[in-house]
Protein backbone atom coordinates (compact mmCIF):
# COMPACT_ATOMS: atom_id res chain seq x y z
CA UNK A 1 0.00 0.00 0.00
CA UNK A 2 1.49 3.32 -1.06
CA UNK A 3 1.81 6.08 1.54
CA UNK A 4 0.99 9.66 0.49
CA UNK A 5 3.51 12.11 1.91
CA UNK A 6 4.15 15.85 1.90
CA UNK A 7 6.91 17.99 0.43
CA UNK A 8 8.58 18.21 3.83
CA UNK A 9 8.45 14.44 4.30
CA UNK A 10 9.87 13.88 0.82
CA UNK A 11 12.76 16.20 1.63
CA UNK A 12 13.47 14.34 4.87
CA UNK A 13 13.42 11.01 3.04
CA UNK A 14 15.94 12.27 0.49
CA UNK A 15 18.22 13.76 3.16
CA UNK A 16 18.35 10.32 4.79
CA UNK A 17 18.86 8.46 1.51
CA UNK A 18 22.13 7.24 0.03
CA UNK A 19 23.13 5.92 -3.43
CA UNK A 20 20.00 7.34 -5.04
CA UNK A 21 18.84 6.30 -8.52
CA UNK A 22 16.43 8.75 -10.19
CA UNK A 23 14.17 7.31 -12.90
CA UNK A 24 12.50 9.20 -15.77
CA UNK A 25 9.63 7.99 -17.93
CA UNK A 26 10.08 6.50 -21.39
CA UNK A 27 9.86 8.87 -24.38
CA UNK A 28 11.39 11.56 -22.16
CA UNK A 29 10.14 15.13 -22.30
CA UNK A 30 11.31 18.37 -20.75
CA UNK A 31 9.50 17.84 -17.46
CA UNK A 32 10.80 14.37 -16.62
CA UNK A 33 14.36 15.18 -17.76
CA UNK A 34 14.29 18.59 -16.09
CA UNK A 35 12.96 17.08 -12.85
CA UNK A 36 15.45 14.22 -12.86
CA UNK A 37 18.50 16.32 -13.70
CA UNK A 38 17.61 19.09 -11.24
CA UNK A 39 17.05 16.56 -8.44
CA UNK A 40 20.32 14.76 -9.20
CA UNK A 41 22.25 18.04 -9.23
CA UNK A 42 20.68 19.15 -5.95
CA UNK A 43 21.39 15.84 -4.21
CA UNK A 44 24.94 15.76 -5.57
CA UNK A 45 25.37 19.21 -4.04
CA UNK A 46 24.49 17.66 -0.69
CA UNK A 47 27.25 15.09 -1.17
CA UNK A 48 24.96 12.25 -2.24
CA UNK A 49 25.97 9.65 -4.82
CA UNK A 50 23.27 9.83 -7.50
CA UNK A 51 22.46 8.52 -10.97
CA UNK A 52 19.83 9.24 -13.63
CA UNK A 53 18.24 6.59 -15.83
CA UNK A 54 15.76 6.51 -18.70
CA UNK A 55 14.64 3.62 -20.92
CA UNK A 56 14.97 5.72 -24.08
CA UNK A 57 17.77 7.95 -25.34
CA UNK A 58 17.44 11.54 -24.17
CA UNK A 59 17.16 13.96 -27.13
CA UNK A 60 20.19 16.12 -27.80
CA UNK A 61 18.15 19.31 -27.46
CA UNK A 62 18.14 18.79 -23.67
CA UNK A 63 21.93 18.45 -23.48
CA UNK A 64 22.35 22.00 -22.13
CA UNK A 65 20.76 20.86 -18.86
CA UNK A 66 23.81 18.72 -18.09
CA UNK A 67 22.03 15.39 -17.60
CA UNK A 68 24.94 13.40 -19.09
CA UNK A 69 27.13 13.67 -16.01
CA UNK A 70 24.57 11.67 -14.02
CA UNK A 71 24.01 8.84 -16.50
CA UNK A 72 25.39 5.32 -16.12
CA UNK A 73 26.90 5.66 -12.65
CA UNK A 74 28.16 2.28 -11.49
CA UNK A 75 26.64 1.62 -8.06
CA UNK A 76 23.89 -0.51 -6.57
CA UNK A 77 21.08 1.88 -5.58
CA UNK A 78 19.88 1.93 -2.01
CA UNK A 79 17.03 4.30 -2.84
CA UNK A 80 15.01 4.64 -6.05
CA UNK A 81 13.05 7.77 -6.96
CA UNK A 82 10.73 8.23 -9.95
CA UNK A 83 9.97 11.73 -11.24
CA UNK A 84 6.99 12.69 -13.43
CA UNK A 85 6.08 8.99 -13.81
CA UNK A 86 2.34 8.44 -13.26
CA UNK A 87 2.44 4.67 -13.82
CA UNK A 88 5.27 2.17 -13.32
CA UNK A 89 4.58 0.88 -16.83
CA UNK A 90 5.80 4.24 -18.16
CA UNK A 91 9.31 3.46 -16.95
CA UNK A 92 9.68 1.37 -20.11
CA UNK A 93 11.24 -2.01 -20.77
CA UNK A 94 14.85 -1.16 -19.94
CA UNK A 95 13.91 -0.04 -16.42
CA UNK A 96 11.34 -2.79 -15.90
CA UNK A 97 13.37 -4.37 -13.10
CA UNK A 98 12.65 -1.32 -10.92
CA UNK A 99 8.87 -1.23 -11.37
CA UNK A 100 8.19 -2.76 -7.95
CA UNK A 101 11.16 -1.16 -6.20
CA UNK A 102 10.40 2.57 -6.35
CA UNK A 103 10.78 4.08 -2.88
CA UNK A 104 9.52 7.57 -3.72
CA UNK A 105 7.45 8.95 -6.59
CA UNK A 106 7.30 12.71 -7.19
CA UNK A 107 4.58 13.56 -9.70
CA UNK A 108 1.98 16.13 -10.77
CA UNK A 109 -0.48 13.77 -12.51
CA UNK A 110 -3.84 13.38 -10.81
CA UNK A 111 -4.08 9.93 -12.40
CA UNK A 112 -0.96 8.68 -10.60
CA UNK A 113 -1.27 4.94 -9.88
CA UNK A 114 0.36 5.12 -6.43
CA UNK A 115 2.81 2.35 -7.33
CA UNK A 116 5.70 3.59 -5.18
CA UNK A 117 6.20 2.86 -1.49
CA UNK A 118 5.79 6.59 -0.81
CA UNK A 119 4.20 9.13 -3.13
CA UNK A 120 4.35 12.90 -3.11
CA UNK A 121 1.71 13.72 -5.72
CA UNK A 122 0.15 17.13 -6.34
CA UNK A 123 -2.30 16.55 -9.17
CA UNK A 124 -3.24 19.55 -11.23
CA UNK A 125 0.06 21.42 -11.00
CA UNK A 126 1.46 22.60 -14.30
CA UNK A 127 4.60 20.45 -14.09
CA UNK A 128 6.55 18.17 -11.79
CA UNK A 129 9.36 20.74 -12.07
CA UNK A 130 7.20 23.11 -10.00
CA UNK A 131 7.47 20.56 -7.20
CA UNK A 132 11.18 19.95 -7.76
CA UNK A 133 11.92 23.68 -7.55
CA UNK A 134 10.15 23.86 -4.19
CA UNK A 135 11.84 20.64 -3.06
CA UNK A 136 15.31 21.99 -3.82
CA UNK A 137 14.54 25.04 -1.69
CA UNK A 138 13.16 22.75 1.05
CA UNK A 139 16.35 20.68 1.00
CA UNK A 140 18.41 23.83 1.50
CA UNK A 141 20.47 23.14 -1.62
CA UNK A 142 22.19 25.87 -3.58
CA UNK A 143 19.91 26.94 -6.44
CA UNK A 144 22.47 26.97 -9.22
CA UNK A 145 21.77 28.32 -12.69
CA UNK A 146 21.86 24.74 -13.98
CA UNK A 147 19.22 23.52 -11.53
CA UNK A 148 17.06 26.57 -12.20
CA UNK A 149 17.33 26.05 -15.98
CA UNK A 150 16.21 22.43 -15.60
CA UNK A 151 13.15 23.51 -13.59
CA UNK A 152 12.29 26.27 -16.07
CA UNK A 153 12.53 23.83 -18.97
CA UNK A 154 10.10 21.39 -17.38
CA UNK A 155 7.58 24.09 -16.54
CA UNK A 156 7.78 25.75 -19.96
CA UNK A 157 7.51 22.53 -21.99
CA UNK A 158 4.67 21.05 -19.93
CA UNK A 159 2.65 24.26 -20.21
CA UNK A 160 3.22 24.83 -23.93
CA UNK A 161 5.23 27.94 -23.08
CA UNK A 162 2.73 29.00 -20.39
CA UNK A 163 -0.34 28.67 -22.66
CA UNK A 164 -2.25 25.81 -20.99
CA UNK A 165 -5.04 26.05 -18.45
CA UNK A 166 -2.86 24.30 -15.85
CA UNK A 167 -0.84 27.52 -15.48
CA UNK A 168 -1.62 29.34 -12.23
CA UNK A 169 -0.35 32.50 -10.57
CA UNK A 170 1.98 30.25 -8.56
CA UNK A 171 3.42 28.88 -11.81
CA UNK A 172 4.29 32.38 -12.96
CA UNK A 173 5.73 33.30 -9.57
CA UNK A 174 8.03 30.25 -9.62
CA UNK A 175 9.07 30.99 -13.20
CA UNK A 176 9.87 34.58 -12.22
CA UNK A 177 11.96 33.40 -9.27
CA UNK A 178 13.82 30.98 -11.52
CA UNK A 179 14.76 33.76 -13.94
CA UNK A 180 16.36 35.61 -11.03
CA UNK A 181 19.03 32.88 -10.92
CA UNK A 182 20.39 33.86 -14.32
CA UNK A 183 18.34 31.50 -16.48
CA UNK A 184 17.95 32.60 -20.10
CA UNK A 185 14.25 31.85 -20.52
CA UNK A 186 14.13 33.28 -24.03
CA UNK A 187 16.88 30.94 -25.23
CA UNK A 188 15.27 27.90 -23.60
CA UNK A 189 11.92 28.68 -25.20
CA UNK A 190 13.58 29.19 -28.57
CA UNK A 191 15.28 25.78 -28.29
CA UNK A 192 12.08 24.06 -27.18
CA UNK A 193 9.50 25.66 -29.45
CA UNK A 194 11.18 27.27 -32.45
CA UNK A 195 13.97 24.89 -33.49
CA UNK A 196 12.99 21.88 -35.60
CA UNK A 197 15.10 19.42 -37.55
CA UNK A 198 14.36 18.91 -41.22
CA UNK A 199 13.11 15.39 -40.49
CA UNK A 200 10.78 16.72 -37.76
CA UNK A 201 9.40 19.31 -40.19
CA UNK A 202 8.88 16.58 -42.79
CA UNK A 203 6.87 14.54 -40.27
CA UNK A 204 4.70 17.54 -39.47
CA UNK A 205 3.99 18.09 -43.16
CA UNK A 206 3.16 14.40 -43.65
CA UNK A 207 0.78 14.07 -40.70
CA UNK A 208 -1.15 17.18 -41.73
CA UNK A 209 -2.30 15.21 -44.77
CA UNK A 210 -3.72 12.49 -42.48
CA UNK A 211 -6.21 14.76 -40.66
CA UNK A 212 -9.72 13.33 -40.41
CA UNK A 213 -12.78 14.91 -38.79
CA UNK A 214 -15.50 13.19 -36.77
CA UNK A 215 -18.38 14.11 -34.48
CA UNK A 216 -19.57 16.91 -36.77
CA UNK A 217 -16.10 18.43 -36.82
CA UNK A 218 -15.69 18.47 -33.05
CA UNK A 219 -13.05 15.74 -33.16
CA UNK A 220 -9.90 15.73 -35.32
CA UNK A 221 -7.50 12.80 -35.70
CA UNK A 222 -3.96 12.68 -37.06
CA UNK A 223 -1.93 9.51 -37.52
CA UNK A 224 1.83 9.09 -37.37
CA UNK A 225 2.54 5.74 -39.02
CA UNK A 226 5.80 3.85 -38.94
CA UNK A 227 6.03 4.41 -42.69
CA UNK A 228 5.90 8.19 -42.18
CA UNK A 229 8.75 8.05 -39.69
CA UNK A 230 10.82 5.89 -42.02
CA UNK A 231 10.16 8.02 -45.09
CA UNK A 232 11.01 11.22 -43.22
CA UNK A 233 14.09 9.75 -41.57
CA UNK A 234 12.71 10.71 -38.16
CA UNK A 235 12.75 9.02 -34.77
CA UNK A 236 10.20 8.89 -31.95
CA UNK A 237 12.01 11.55 -29.92
CA UNK A 238 11.26 14.10 -32.66
CA UNK A 239 7.48 13.76 -32.23
CA UNK A 240 7.28 16.07 -29.22
CA UNK A 241 5.04 18.96 -30.22
CA UNK A 242 2.98 16.91 -32.69
CA UNK A 243 0.03 15.98 -30.36
CA UNK A 244 -1.27 19.55 -29.89
CA UNK A 245 -1.76 20.01 -33.67
CA UNK A 246 -5.30 18.59 -34.14
CA UNK A 247 -6.69 20.52 -31.15
CA UNK A 248 -5.37 23.77 -32.67
CA UNK A 249 -7.92 23.54 -35.49
CA UNK A 250 -10.82 25.97 -35.15
CA UNK A 251 -13.98 24.30 -33.87
CA UNK A 252 -12.22 21.13 -32.68
CA UNK A 253 -12.94 20.13 -29.08
CA UNK A 254 -11.07 16.81 -29.09
CA UNK A 255 -7.69 16.36 -30.78
CA UNK A 256 -6.37 12.81 -31.15
CA UNK A 257 -2.88 11.81 -32.24
CA UNK A 258 -2.28 8.14 -33.05
CA UNK A 259 1.34 6.96 -33.15
CA UNK A 260 1.78 3.53 -34.66
CA UNK A 261 4.15 1.09 -32.99
CA UNK A 262 5.00 -2.50 -33.82
CA UNK A 263 1.97 -4.15 -32.22
CA UNK A 264 0.01 -1.27 -30.71
CA UNK A 265 -0.73 2.44 -30.97
CA UNK A 266 0.27 5.17 -28.56
CA UNK A 267 -2.50 7.74 -28.16
CA UNK A 268 -2.21 11.41 -27.19
CA UNK A 269 -5.45 13.26 -26.47
CA UNK A 270 -6.03 17.00 -26.12
CA UNK A 271 -9.43 18.44 -25.19
CA UNK A 272 -11.15 21.77 -24.63
CA UNK A 273 -13.14 22.91 -21.64
CA UNK A 274 -16.08 20.55 -22.15
CA UNK A 275 -14.48 17.09 -22.13
CA UNK A 276 -12.10 15.36 -19.71
CA UNK A 277 -9.18 13.87 -21.69
CA UNK A 278 -8.18 11.64 -18.77
CA UNK A 279 -11.71 10.15 -18.66
CA UNK A 280 -11.40 9.08 -22.29
CA UNK A 281 -7.93 7.59 -21.82
CA UNK A 282 -8.98 5.86 -18.60
CA UNK A 283 -11.34 3.73 -20.70
CA UNK A 284 -8.20 2.23 -22.28
CA UNK A 285 -6.09 1.94 -19.14
CA UNK A 286 -4.36 5.29 -19.53
CA UNK A 287 -4.57 8.65 -17.85
CA UNK A 288 -2.94 12.02 -17.39
CA UNK A 289 -4.50 15.46 -17.10
CA UNK A 290 -7.98 16.84 -17.72
CA UNK A 291 -6.88 18.58 -20.92
CA UNK A 292 -3.99 16.31 -21.99
CA UNK A 293 -3.79 12.55 -21.51
CA UNK A 294 -2.49 9.39 -23.13
CA UNK A 295 -2.99 5.66 -23.41
CA UNK A 296 -1.90 2.63 -25.39
CA UNK A 297 -4.32 0.60 -27.52
CA UNK A 298 -3.41 -2.79 -29.03
CA UNK A 299 -3.83 -3.26 -32.77
CA UNK A 300 -3.55 -1.16 -35.90
CA UNK A 301 -4.12 2.61 -36.24
CA UNK A 302 -7.50 1.90 -37.87
CA UNK A 303 -8.59 -0.28 -34.95
CA UNK A 304 -7.38 2.26 -32.40
CA UNK A 305 -9.14 5.09 -34.22
CA UNK A 306 -12.44 3.20 -34.32
CA UNK A 307 -12.31 2.51 -30.59
CA UNK A 308 -11.42 6.10 -29.74
CA UNK A 309 -14.08 7.66 -31.94
CA UNK A 310 -16.73 5.41 -30.39
CA UNK A 311 -15.62 6.48 -26.90
CA UNK A 312 -15.52 10.18 -27.77
CA UNK A 313 -18.92 10.03 -29.49
CA UNK A 314 -20.40 8.39 -26.39
CA UNK A 315 -18.99 11.02 -24.03
CA UNK A 316 -20.01 13.92 -26.26
CA UNK A 317 -23.51 12.46 -26.56
CA UNK A 318 -23.80 12.08 -22.79
CA UNK A 319 -22.64 15.66 -22.32
CA UNK A 320 -25.30 16.98 -24.70
CA UNK A 321 -28.03 15.03 -22.90
CA UNK A 322 -27.06 16.43 -19.48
Amino acid sequence: MSEQISQQEAALLLRQGEDILVLCHEKPDGDTIGSGTALCAALAGLGKRVALACSDPIPDKYRYMGFERFLYRNFTPKMIVAVDVADAALLGNRLGEYKDQVDLCIDHHGSNRAYAKKCWVEGGLSATCEMIYRLVRELGCEMTTQIAACCYTGISTDTGCFRYSSVTPATHRIAAEILEFGVDGADINRRMFECKSRSRLAVELAVLSTIEYYCEGKCAVITVTRDILEQCGAVESELEGIPPIPKQIEGVEVGITIREREDCCRISLRTGETLDASAVCALFGGGGHIRASGCTIPGTPAQAKAALIAAVEGLLSNREQD
